[in-house]
């Protein structure tokens, strides 16, 4: 059985699945990894911390840079406050699934 996507393609974009941890020495994407309940995330590690949004804006950067979008283009739709995040990324579907598969490659 195949895992799960870390993401779900929409209209004018993706919605991608994220599993933050704030307070890391680097920001950085470390690949995919699927949870015991069978569902499927990029892992990320941002430097911020998890007070008045900063980590959720320190991860839309650094998604943004990675996926080569603007920062914009980024947001957090679910899980504000939670580790399991769920990102909207606006642009093409298909550039972003593509740009998504390679970062899930990552070591």
């Amino acid at each position: 059985m195949e895992p799960a996507a870390v993401f779900r393609i929409g209209r004018d974009g993706i919605d991608l699945f994220v599993r933050l941890t704030p307070k890391s020495e680097l920001d950085r994407l470390e690949g995919a990894e699927t949870s015991a309940d069978g569902r499927s995330h990029l892992k990320a590690r941002v430097r911020a911390v998890p007070e008045n949004g900063a980590a959720n804006k320190a991860l839309e950067k650094l998604v943004a840079r990675a996926l080569g979008v603007p920062a914009s283009s980024v947001s957090v739709i679910v899980g504000g406050t939670a580790r399991l995040k769920t990102l909207r990324v606006l642009g093409d579907p298909a550039t972003l699934v593509e740009s998504i598969k390679a970062l899930e490659r990552r070591p």
